[in-house]
């Protein structure tokens, strides 16, 4: 009778699933429960039912202990697993519930239905669809073409490996009173680095400057750019070997050359141990051929290289400052490779004040300092001024940047404007939603699922564009740059970026129209509200003032560009040739090559100078004069000129005369700009002498200052005077009766009647004047291009807010127009809210300008002003892009049959 009050127990035990009481029980009983598998039961509690699984669960518990008894534990477990997954039926599943998020299948079908509703909705608007498409699209491309731009810029130099322990040694020195920064720098320096901090460098190399050498193997004659360098040079730049090795600069009589220029010379022929002839006098043999250096690199210029050794054994002057040891002649440069563990900031602080072997009067002359400029700060950070670091092109990183920024900005207001304009067409399909129970965290995802799939099908058609327009943009920005199809971080930058714009763009709307009560959107009493259109009215404002501030902007660039083009050079550049001599073959014959050409009617004149008509290569110090202060320290620009310099570039005298071979004193003589005569406080110059070094020279004239540096700059103190070996430039007028083409053809037959080795290379010094406007030209077209971009963005968001309000008042226009409004009164009517944006636009975009590019302004000495003409015009210009864009929707409305529109009232 115990016993079967003891299983009744047990099994009510079982049926009730109490497990604590039924092991106790058990226990005391000697007999230790069996379980279920334990994953059998899991699977049973995520399919069954909530209202099945008790029962079902109890049944299954029940019918195991039983087969434990009956047929043993084995064959209970198995008999156990295969009920479960025989009640595995449509019926017993778990229903869908709204707060059922944990089922993955579910979540694939909501994620299907979130896409599948977006798509729906894009194809149902396909007008507003598309407006937004593509403003996201030209917000994507201008962003991505500047990331591009921007990537080019901040990885520029890094094609070389030790680019982060790579600096140039610079030297700053007293001048005018004023501290000047300098690259070039003397030969004792280089060697006191080596031998003084031999552990914080690991190579010194010396430098000439980047010019142009004329290269002839056999009947190939070429020109091109290159350096001479010390042995290090190979593995500091990390170039790339295709033949031969680095270490052939060791040989002295040795060269490098690029794939292209060894291509250009050599054809198909293996170029290693061919002898290259330099200028017509070095001959150097190839033991190297070096992979081309990218664009964005501060050597891409460099085709070739030459040892130091070279130059030095072939150069008295430079030997001597060698040999000699003067500091004083700062005529090179010198690269370092910084040791593993050194800190570029504490060695320039180490070496700062570098006095072994400098001299007394070294010292008194200029106290310069020694310091280091890391590579990875040469192409960003390159302007000085007195003597610190002061920016450069980082602000122009800074500004595109930027840029960028508001230009995606303004492509996302569009969508927020146009998806909020638009809520009370959605108000009905959110209540239906709210109504059969769909929670305000799933509309939100719904409304960012559209935005995500607008942000992605843009960004596949910005990719699309930016890639067939690259070639374009790199023309215009002056690179040659590619996609990044292999960069995984560009994809992960592109991806998250789309996302985020996506994000953006779609957050408003999204929390916006998911806040609507069903109640009022079903029973058809949903208003927007007096106050919905503010933030509608507030975006659009910040798009035209983003865009007008970068039109205003763009048009101060080219106004200081054209300021500096029309400022007075004191020379007439137009039919101007110069031609850089490399040989004395010309110089030997300029005479003979002269009355040649002058003969032939192909030039005016000819003359002979140390510098060409549009830079200064030389500046001297240790000049003296009446009335200077002997402790005042100044430096001036040094040309050395033939007679027929003034004559030939059309320079103007303000005083005294020009140099003549009348006059064997001239030699002796000075001409001075009006600059240097200010500058050294002479009242009447002419007669005066100044001293230089241990001469005395006489002033015989004074010209109008000729601008021959930077056009945005003040005119140098120059002085000109006769240099007695002649230089390497060749300036030329041509005759104004004679084309450019025959002059130029005439000239190179003379020429190589005289020099036969060196190819006849050239010119025109209005070009290389232009030359000098590149860098901010090249910011205003990149500037122009994307304000551009931007108002069109701004023009497709109004247009769209334009039709959308044409649409929402078509019953009032209807009604209007039965009263007897006019086509002008309806437009007035629905153009007077955007113009009133506009404006409103104009006065906050208006002072920001100014006050940007005003500080702008500042880093230029010679400068232009802000004139009140740009900001009425482009107010103007806003007003009118503004009024065409709204216009067309405003008249088609204001002419549509009132019938229509009023017909269901």
């Amino acid at each position: 009778m115990l016993n079967k009050i003891e299983d009744v127990a047990y099994n009510f035990l079982v049926e009730k699933k109490n497990t604590f009481v039924l092991f106790s029980f058990s226990f005391f009983r000697n007999k230790m429960p069996t379980q279920p598998p334990r994953f059998a039961d899991r699977f049973l509690e995520w399919f069954c039912a909530s209202h099945l699984l008790e029962e079902v669960q109890g049944d299954l518990y029940e019918r195991f202990q039983r087969d434990v008894k009956l047929f043993g534990e084995r064959s209970a477990r198995r008999q156990y697993l295969w009920s479960v997954l025989a009640f595995f039926r449509p019926f017993a599943l778990k229903k869908k519930t709204n707060n059922d998020y944990s089922n993955p299948l579910l979540q694939m079908n909501m994620i299907r239905n979130y896409f599948k509703i977006a798509f729906r909705n894009l194809l149902r608007y396909k007008g507003y669809s598309l407006i937004n498409i593509l403003g996201l699209t030209a917000g994507m491309t201008v962003a991505m073409l500047i990331g591009l731009w921007i990537y080019d810029e901040m990885t520029f130099d890094h094609y070389h490996e030790n680019h982060d322990r790579i600096a140039q040694v610079m030297q700053h020195r007293t001048m005018n009173g004023e501290i000047e920064s300098a690259v070039a720098v003397s030969i004792p320096v280089g060697e006191e680095l080596s031998k003084t901090y031999p552990a914080d460098f690991d190579d010194v190399v010396m430098s000439s400057w980047t010019t142009r050498y004329n290269l002839a193997f056999g009947d190939s004659k070429i020109t091109r750019q290159g350096n001479f360098m010390s042995p290090a040079a190979p593995d500091l730049l990390s170039l790339k070997m295709t033949a031969g090795t680095k270490s052939g600069l060791k040989e002295q009589n040795s060269i490098l050359l690029s794939t292209t220029l060894a291509k250009a010379l050599f054809g198909d022929l293996n170029p290693i141990d061919k002898i290259v002839k330099v200028n017509n006098k070095l001959d150097v043999k190839v033991t190297g051929i070096y992979e081309d250096l990218p664009y964005n690199t501060t050597f891409r210029d460099v085709r070739f290289i030459l040892p130091w050794d070279l130059l030095v054994s072939t150069s008295d002057w430079i030997r001597a400052a060698r040999d000699n040891h003067e500091w004083s002649n700062n005529s090179f440069r010198i690269f370092v490779k910084l040791s593993k563990n050194a800190d570029a900031e504490l060695v320039s602080e180490k070496i700062r004040y570098m006095k072994k072997g400098r001299t007394e009067a070294d010292e008194a002359l200029s106290n310069p300092e020694i310091s280091l400029h890391p590579m990875n700060r040469w192409h960003l950070y390159s302007e000085w001024k007195n003597g610190l670091n002061n920016g450069g092109r980082i602000q122009f990183v800074w500004l595109f940047g930027a840029i960028g920024v508001f230009v995606l900005i303004l492509a996302c207001i569009n969508f927020m404007n146009l998806s909020t304009a638009r809520s009370e067409k959605r108000a009905k399909e959110v209540g239906i939603r709210k109504a059969v129970g769909s929670l305000r965290e799933q509309l939100i995802t719904q409304f960012f699922t559209e935005s995500l799939l607008i942000s992605f099908i843009a960004f596949i058609l910005s990719l699309v564009i930016v890639w067939l327009s690259l070639s374009v943009f790199n023309d215009v920005a002056d690179k040659q740059m590619n996609m990044l199809w292999s960069n995984p971080y560009f994809w992960i930058a592109g991806l998250g970026f789309t996302f985020l714009t996506g994000l953006l763009a779609g957050s408003y709307p999204a929390f916006y129209l998911s806040s609507f009560q069903p109640l009022a959107t079903l029973k058809g009493t949903f208003k927007a509200g007096r106050f919905a259109a503010v933030p509608r009215k507030v975006l659009v404002v910040t798009q035209f003032t983003v865009s007008i501030v970068l039109i205003i902007g763009t048009a101060v660039v080219y106004k200081q560009i054209l300021f500096a083009k029309n400022r007075p050079i004191g020379y007439d550049r137009n039919g101007l040739v110069s031609v850089h001599l490399n040989t004395k073959d010309i110089h030997k014959h300029f005479e003979v090559v002269k009355d040649e050409l002058v003969k032939t009617g192909t030039i005016l004149d000819m003359a002979e100078s140390a510098s060409p008509a549009t830079d200064v290569f030389s500046n001297n110090i240790d000049f003296d004069w009446e009335g200077k202060d002997p402790a005042f320290q100044a430096d001036f620009a040094t040309i050395g000129v033939s007679h027929d310099f003034g004559n030939t570039v059309g320079w103007k005298f303000a005083d005294g005369r020009d140099f003549s071979k009348n006059f064997s004193t001239d030699s002796a003589g000075f001409v001075l700009n009006e600059t240097a005569v200010k500058f050294m406080g002479l009242k009447d110059p002419v007669g005066k002498t100044i001293r230089w070094e241990d001469r005395s020279f006489k002033v015989i004239g004074v010209i109008k200052d000729m601008l021959m540096s930077s056009p945005f700059e003040p005119v140098k103190q120059t002085i000109y005077f006769i240099a007695p070996r002649g230089g390497n430039f060749i300036t030329l007028r041509i005759h104004p009766h004679l084309s450019a083409d025959q002059a130029l053809k005439n000239m190179e037959a003379v020429f190589k009647k005289h020099d036969p080795s060196s190819p006849f290379t050239y010119d025109f010094v209005d070009d290389e004047y232009e030359f000098k406007f590149a860098a901010e030209e090249q910011i205003g077209k990149l500037a122009a291009f994307f304000s551009s971009l931007a108002i069109f963005i701004s023009c497709l968001g109004l247009f769209g807010l334009s039709s959308f309000v044409a649409e929402q008042r078509t019953k009032e226009i209807g009604v209007r127009k039965v009263l007897g409004a006019s086509v002008f009164n309806l437009w007035s009517l629905l153009s007077r809210d955007f113009v009133i944006l506009v404006f409103i636009s104009l006065c906050i975009a208006v002072p920001v300008s100014w006050y940007y590019m005003e500080e702008w302004l500042q880093r230029y000495i010679y400068r232009t002003s802000l004139s009140w003409w740009i900001f009425a015009l482009t107010g103007a210009g806003a007003l009118l892009i503004t009024l065409l864009t709204i216009s067309f929707q405003s008249i088609k409305a204001a002419m549509m049959n009132p019938v229509k529109s009023l017909k269901s009232e």
